[in-house]
């Protein structure tokens, strides 16, 4: 029984955490690419403008934490990347360009979802019921929920994630400021919100958004068949 629940460990940590990978080093990459559309090429200067996961990874975020969360099977899977740096003044319309800069790490995680709900869909229209194709049919429906997650999470309306500085195109310049000087106390908050387990919260529009795209995938194999 310890073996099995081992290997079951094994597999999980195996095709979860590549596919967090993924959509991580894609996050950042997005913000990069974004960056040096909107005139600043700091990211490629610094060898960040790449999908490479050694130029992203954070060893707690990317490493010890998604792999303790996967293998104490926590329920909620999610991680972060070493943030691609971004030089405001290289910027045209700074405050613009900082939110569309900032707000493509989320789409590309829904992309990637969208990307996943196509590969789930060749693998149902294969209608075979092998080993391989059953895992696969696992893995992609993780990986699209996983992106998911990724993309609400960093969209929460706080500093350092992405959302604080999407809100921060609204906000008054004293406001922001002062959301900015609050980061590592928003930091803690976004902790303890983990810890005390609040992220269950985020369940509700995440499992929409992943059952709306999946229900959209079974109508579709349904009518093609």
């Amino acid at each position: 029984m310890a073996d099995f629940n081992l290997l079951e460990m094994a597999w999980k940590v195996a095709s979860l955490w590549p596919a967090l990978l993924l959509a991580l080093c894609f996050h950042e990459y997005a913000h990069g690419f974004v960056a040096k559309l909107k005139g600043d090429n700091t990211a490629e200067m610094m060898g960040r403008l790449t999908m490479n996961p050694m130029a992203h990874m954070d060893i707690v975020g990317t490493v010890a934490l998604p792999i303790l969360a996967i293998a104490s099977q926590w329920g909620f899977l999610f991680g972060w990347a070493k943030p691609v740096p971004v030089n405001p003044r290289n910027l045209r319309r700074p405050k613009e360009d900082m939110f569309w800069i900032a707000l493509a790490g989320p789409l590309s995680n829904v992309l990637l979802a969208f990307v996943g709900a196509l590969a789930l869909f060749l693998l149902l229209m294969s209608h075979s019921d092998a080993p391989a194709v059953r895992a696969g049919i696992e893995v992609v429906n993780t990986f699209i929920y996983l992106n998911f997650i990724l993309a609400v999470f960093n969209l929460l309306p706080f500093h350092p994630l992405d959302g604080g500085k999407v809100i921060a195109r609204f906000l008054p310049p004293a406001a922001n400021q002062f959301l900015e000087d609050q980061q590592q106390i928003l930091q803690v908050g976004l902790i303890l919100m983990f810890v005390l387990g609040g992220f269950r919260y985020l369940a509700v529009p995440i499992h929409w958004l992943y059952s709306s795209v999946v229900n959209v995938v079974i109508h579709l194999v349904m009518t093609v068949s």
